[in-house]
């Protein structure tokens, strides 16, 4: 993982320099919406839809959401259609086109059909097995990968202390990708009525590559079966594409400077005239 370590140090230091400046002076123009998986990347298999298909569906509404809540903000999408996009050629996009946030959407699976709920990711250090696990099962898409060791440095999705390595070298952004999830989590409860597991930390490939603020959503569990049948309704889609959108909307005004208060006219006291003997 050398040289991967040194080419993202390297960018990491001149994205610093400007999208930091960006985020102080309140600025979010473009994001990049990532639908998890795709193609022969089915993502967590359901008993009535693979995953590929749900995150495909809720970041096109998403898309849709943030263009009439904040139509000034451009949305780029790191795919539109099922097709399968390698890890590192969605963070690429984001980098490249000078991203302020980066959003990769997915749907759990748990090892048991009564787990449900939304939670939130930012790149970090796994503290529980459960999220080592989710990393693990997320990351494994570059498996299918055509040159994966090359594209990704002998990084091993099984190997813990690989994880370790990725959040020494990523965590500029940890402070707003935080704000931004725990935004997405408040959200997810108040608009899409969703039960909210919280905001954690994991070592997300996708998130370790991009050189901005970013969060991957997971927005339920498709091994629910209650959970599954409220993902695949167009309604709930819609729901949590809005969530999300005014989190976003919501990080955007939180970046701006607060505005300065100012006495009423007839509080303010004028300096006394003197007087001259």
């Amino acid at each position: 993982m050398k040289r991967l370590k040194m080419l993202f140090l390297i960018c990491t230091l001149m994205a610093a320099s400007l999208s930091g400046l960006c985020q102080r002076a309140g600025i979010v123009e473009r994001i990049v919406i990532d639908a998890g998986h795709g193609g022969r990347d089915l993502g967590a298999p359901g008993a009535l839809v693979d995953e590929k298909e749900l995150t495909l569906a809720i970041a096109l509404r998403t898309g849709n959401a943030v263009n009439k809540l904040m139509p000034e903000v451009e949305v780029i999408y790191t795919r539109t259609s099922d097709v399968f996009v390698p890890l590192h050629q969605r963070a690429a996009l984001a980098n490249s086109s000078n991203a302020d946030l980066f959003i990769s959407i997915h749907c759990n699976s748990g090892s048991s059909p009564a787990t449900f709920g939304s939670e939130s990711y930012v790149m970090g250090i796994h503290k529980t097995q459960e999220n080592f696990e989710v990393a693990k099962k997320e990351n494994a898409a570059l498996l299918t990968e055509k040159n994966y060791t090359e594209n990704y440095e002998g990084f091993n999705p099984d190997n813990d202390e690989d994880y370790i390595m990725l959040h020494l070298l990523q965590n500029n952004n940890l402070e707003q990708s935080i704000s931004l999830a725990s935004m997405v989590q408040q959200q997810m409860r108040a608009t899409a009525h969703m039960y909210d597991r919280g905001v954690m930390q994991a070592g997300f490939m996708v998130l370790y590559l991009t050189t901005m603020p970013g969060v991957l959503i997971e927005t339920g569990f498709v091994s629910n079966p209650a959970e599954e049948k409220f993902l695949i309704d167009t309604l709930n889609q819609q729901n949590i594409a809005s969530a999300i959108a005014r989190a976003v909307m919501d990080y955007r005004h939180s970046l701006l400077p607060a505005p300065q208060m100012v006495a009423p006219a007839d509080t303010i006291t004028l300096p006394k005239e003197e007087t001259h003997k």
